[in-house]
């Protein structure tokens, strides 16, 4: 066990889930100033593994997921652990403060977390302020970040296009690539726009603003969708000549839970691997275009098995939180 998992760990664990991911990311926040005793701290080098996706240069493959930094508060610290991209998010048009807490629970013994936060974060408007600010301070990262928006709460599903650009253009150009995040389960209505038809809406709204050249866009799906329908949404990606895709977000299959210990919300970690990987293989069977795996990768077995089955890169979150981040080291 290294010092996360013997020392900081323990302390972090005997808070509230939400408290605990509350102190770290304020650490996190402190840190980004001293990115350089970051780095020391964090243990050897990440190995270099360079690759171009979707235009981009990544450093080495393995990113941070979105939701564990909704409002892009530590990008400096992402980097200095190791990362080799991060996505920040998810944003919403409109401020907004999430589901009633408690609405973040940990199951150790499966290495799992299921969350309702429901899109808690600043606001486009403020996120924006924030990155803007950080560019102008030279303090900007050197590896590439992504920007994940979803559908404010407030806004009604037919009006979800609106809401999207509303994002869209308060945060464009200050990343790297946007995923449109229409695979939460955490906000009513929001995995209805993962039909071809609500999505198309959506991507075409955003990209008869955007004109030409397009800024790379990735679509995050559900790990719960029927064959056919991820097959649809796959089709309509290579149609629009979107960036990619990322596979998945969290699972609504509580199965694996004790049905006492069981909590409404997304389910994340090991429990996921299987339905992820799942997905992961029938996006790569109907097409070339690059997938982001995400969902229960935490060792070298399971990031290798990512890569093997045709991911171009990895994302990490629920691993963190048990392991810490000289798992990093270990997924290459």
């Amino acid at each position: 066990m290294d010092f996360y998992q013997r020392f900081l760990r323990p302390i972090f664990f005997a808070l509230d889930a939400e408290q605990a991911h509350d102190v770290v990311m304020s650490l996190l926040e402190a840190g980004s100033q001293y990115p350089g005793l970051i780095r020391l701290t964090a243990g050897k080098p990440m190995p270099k593994s360079p690759r171009t996706v979707a235009g981009i240069e990544f450093p080495n493959p393995i990113g941070l997921a979105a939701g564990m930094d909704k409002n892009g508060i530590a990008l400096p610290a992402w980097e200095a652990l190791g990362f080799g991209f991060m996505e920040i998010g998810t944003i919403t048009a409109l401020p907004q403060p999430g589901n009633p807490k408690p609405r973040l629970f940990r199951y150790p013994e499966q290495q799992a977390l299921i969350n309702r936060l429901g899109f808690n974060n600043e606001g486009a408007e403020s996120v924006a302020t924030r990155l803007e600010g950080l560019r102008s301070a030279g303090r900007w990262p050197r590896i590439p970040v992504g920007l994940n928006v979803g559908k404010s709460k407030v806004a009604p599903a037919e009006k979800a296009h609106d809401d999207y650009l509303a994002s869209f253009k308060r945060l464009h150009g200050l990343g790297d690539y946007f995923v449109i995040n229409v695979s939460s389960p955490n906000t009513p209505g929001l995995r209805d726009l993962q039909s071809t038809e609500a999505l198309s809406r959506i991507i075409h709204t955003l990209r008869d603003w955007e004109g030409t050249p397009h800024c790379p866009l990735f679509v995050k799906v559900a790990p719960d969708l029927a064959e056919e329908d991820l097959i649809a949404i796959v089709q309509l990606a290579e149609s629009e000549q979107l960036a990619g895709l990322i596979a998945t977000n969290t699972t609504l299959d509580h199965s694996l839970i004790p049905h006492s210990q069981d909590q409404t919300g997304g389910l994340s970690g090991a429990l996921v691997r299987t339905r992820s990987l799942a997905a992961l293989r029938t996006i790569r069977q109907q097409t070339i275009l690059p997938v982001i795996a995400c969902g229960g990768i935490s060792d070298s077995e399971s990031a290798k098995e990512r890569l093997d089955a045709g991911a171009d890169l990895l994302q990490v979150y629920t691993a963190l939180i048990y392991s810490g981040p000289s798992m990093l080291r270990r997924l290459m």
